[in-house]
């Protein structure tokens, strides 16, 4: 921590007296008494410097702060007109809650800020389009929005711009939306014919190079990377071990003249929750699913009633209504009365809802830097513990219990897990090189903006360095002719080559839902007769007296108008509420390789309870009976069963390479079991063949289930997407050594 001076004192000893004298004040007004490490650091970057900025921190670390008191004393300083900073973040409610922190510095520096998105404020926006100034917060969809519906406006809005900050910069690293996000930024330069500095804010991740490429892809060298070096605050943790019935349980109940009370899982977990948090301050539970998230808080606030007690446990996720997580939101910040927000991942990301006690988690983490995220949000008061209970559900042993069963996988999974927490690991951002869906998007984005295009200056403006960097003028030459198909019609070419909007083209970039790369479906509103809910997407047909369990509660279908994707529901005593329901995330090498070495090892964590003790002694005990201490190969029961300790991407290759040599193989969550009534050697045999002479991935590729991932990926023809699949997700070189340590051990 830095010490925020009691007098004036050599700027170069103290951040403090670089900041503008309004922002001092301000400060001083707030009753700072310090500013953290990467306040101080970020103050001397980005007053003194020139450099582009990346900030990484745990959450509640005052990332924000870091970034916006040297820029607002930057911007306080200067008397240029236009918008000078822009902030892009991932949510709606995060820029609302930004907003907030924001607008009262910026009021006493008679700076305006401005927040952007679908349901902002239309008279601020015509003001902010009027007479451009101070700070904008965005979406990427918006800023989408922008270029297609208001292209004009882009250099008179931001003609001045001098700084982008990114939040959350780690949530854009892996994904389309990121992709679009940096392709717009690159547009947005092109258009303005500027290159403000860019402010990166991120959660630690494993490798801050691959963010700092991202945030400056043309010259990564000049990004000064800023990470927290504070003490973390002390850890208190526990893995509880909950046993799901066997179904068979389930439906002789069922099937019973005697009515038993089942419990399952969640029932477990809602009552260890309900006893452990209930009026002992705010909490967090991450329950994964909308669905498990929905389960969760209805038992909970049935125990609430059955109890004769107040209500403290609320669902939040974002088919909610605005204003039921809004209210939640304030609640928690509030902190007035006892508090549980039982949420998706909603919760993760930066918006404030002040200290909570403790964080719970449903099922074993997947992600190592998503852990690290959640916990970060508990222990934030001096002196207090961060505080974490992750449940971990294994199903009930029977003797056809399954060799994944025994093998008690998700409590190793956890144990690894939190190993990896304690060691400072994190896994590193995936790096894919090609994105033609968000590619194909962007296109019609930019002939929309502009009206047409050459097809070399699309190129140009496009590709290079940046998100689209790996691709080459021939793959968008095939891209361009796949959009030019007659039967697509999404573009049309001029005599003189310049590419225009086809029909197709025309009709999806002028519907509202053209502006994000994420697959979205059919969302219908959820209603009372006096209020909303919130949306929900229906993959089922929804009828009159079918159950639901939404906001929290459970709810009777009184009324479905499909033509207006409207349920209007009411309040119903009773319904079927779903058991637990297990993610089925992607892995990293890291984590797996972590599960074998808890399996190999003999110490018992301090952190488990009974239960989860017991499952990693049954999964340690299955462990050695099959042999897989010795050995990634085992036959049992009419299969074989192979563990090559690798991640999901690696284990999925493997797959289809052996899929390609014949074999029916499925793919669980550490291992591959391949149907073998005639023992071990046709499988050993095909691995051999493996490492001898690895399958061509042409081939390989034709196995693939899922060429279709991404939004645009239906207008996509399938050699386009087989070239994709190839070079992303199909890795035939690591598939072919796992089929040697196979065939070794």
């Amino acid at each position: 921590m830095t010490v925020l001076p009691t007098s004036s004192s050599d700027a170069r000893t103290n951040p403090f007296d670089r900041l503008h004298p309004g922002v001092q004040r301000w400060i001083w007004d707030k009753g700072w008494t310090a500013l953290h490490d990467i306040q101080a650091q970020a103050i001397e970057a980005l007053v003194a410097g020139s450099d582009d900025i990346l900030i990484a921190a745990a959450t509640a670390s005052g990332k924000t702060e870091a970034a916006f008191l040297p820029i607002i004393s930057k911007l306080a300083e200067g008397t240029q007109t236009g918008v000078r900073a822009l902030y892009v973040g991932p949510l709606k409610a995060l820029i609302n809650d930004q907003f907030e922190r924001l607008e009262d510095l910026c009021d006493r520096l008679a700076i305006p800020v401005t927040k952007w998105h679908g349901d902002a404020s239309e008279a601020r926006k015509r003001r902010l389009r009027e007479r451009p100034s101070g700070v904008v917060l965005i979406t990427p969809e918006s800023l989408e929005a922008m270029f297609v519906r208001r292209p004009e406006s882009l250099t008179q809005l931001f003609g001045a711009l001098e700084f982008v900050v990114i939040d959350e910069l780690h949530v854009f690293l892996d994904s389309e939306r990121g992709v679009q996000l940096a392709s717009l930024l690159k547009r947005l330069d092109t258009e303005t014919e500027r290159a403000p500095r860019r402010v990166g804010l991120s959660a630690t991740i494993g490798d801050l190079t691959v963010a700092a490429k991202w945030l400056r892809p043309d010259d990564p060298r000049v990004v000064t990377i800023i990470e927290s070096h504070e003490s973390a605050a002390s850890l208190q943790l526990q893995i509880r071990g909950i046993e799901e019935p066997i179904e068979s349980s389930q439906e002789s109940a069922a099937n019973s003249d005697v009515e038993m009370p089942q419990q399952f899982a969640l029932d477990l977990i809602a009552t260890h929750l309900f006893r452990t948090l209930r009026s002992k301050g705010n909490h967090l539970v991450f329950a994964g699913s909308r669905r498990n998230t929905e389960a969760l808080s209805d038992r909970l606030r049935l125990m609430c009633e059955e109890a004769s007690v107040p209500n403290e446990f609320f669902p939040h996720h974002g088919n909610l209504s605005r204003e039921t997580r809004e209210s939640l939101e304030q609640r928690l910040r509030e902190g007035h009365t006892p508090t549980t927000a039982v949420a998706t991942s909603t919760l993760e990301l930066g918006i404030d809802i002040g200290s909570v006690e403790s964080v719970a988690q449903l099922g074993a983490p997947a992600s190592i830097s998503s852990l690290r995220q959640r916990l970060g949000r508990s222990g934030r008061r001096e002196g207090n513990a961060a505080i974490i209970r992750i449940y971990t559900v294994e199903s009930d042993l029977t003797a056809r219990s399954s060799v994944f069963e025994r093998l008690r996988a998700e409590t190793v999974q956890a144990i690894a897990a939190v190993r990896l927490l304690l060691g400072r690991w994190i896994e590193p951002p995936s790096a894919m090189a090609f994105h033609l869906s968000t590619l194909l998007h962007q296109t019609l984005s930019m002939i929309a903006e502009r009206g047409g295009i050459a097809p070399q200056t699309a190129y140009k403006l496009l590709a290079g360095e940046g998100p689209f960097e790996a691709v080459t003028p021939e793959i968008y030459s095939r891209l361009l002719r796949a959009m030019h198909d007659r039967e697509q019609k999404l573009i049309e070419q001029a005599p003189d080559g310049t590419l225009m909007l086809g029909p197709l083209g025309e009709r999806l970039t002028s519907h509202y839902d053209f502006y994000s790369v994420f697959i979205t479906y059919d969302e219908y509103t959820i209603s009372t007769e006096t209020k909303t809910l919130g949306t929900l997407s229906v993959t089922n047909a929804l009828g009159p007296d079918d159950f639901l369990i939404f906001a929290g509660q459970r709810w009777k279908v009184k009324e479905v108008d499909d033509r207006n994707r409207k349920v209007l529901v009411e309040p119903a005593p009773a319904g079927r509420v779903p058991k637990f329901e297990g993610e089925a995330a992607p892995l990293h090498d890291r984590l797996v390789q972590e599960m074998r070495n808890v399996y190999l090892d003999t110490e018992i964590p301090v952190y488990l309870d009974s239960a989860a003790k017991a499952y990693l002694e049954q999964g340690r005990i299955a462990f050695r009976e099959f042999g897989l201490d010795k050995q990634s190969c085992i036959a049992v029961d009419g299969r074989v069963y192979l563990f090559p300790w690798a991640g999901t991407r690696k284990l999925d290759s493997l797959r289809l390479c052996l899929r390609y040599c014949g074999l029916q193989v499925e793919q669980g969550r550490i291992a591959l079991s391949v149907s073998a009534q005639e023992g071990e050697r046709p499988v050993l045999d095909a691995l051999k063949k493996l490492e001898e002479a690895p399958p061509p991935a042409d081939g390989v590729v034709l196995l693939s289930e899922t060429l279709r991932s991404a939004k645009y990926d239906y207008l996509l023809p399938d050699d386009l997407l087989r070239f994709a699949f190839i070079n992303d997700r199909l890795d035939i070189a690591a598939a072919r050594n796992l089929s040697k340590n196979l065939v070794a051990r």
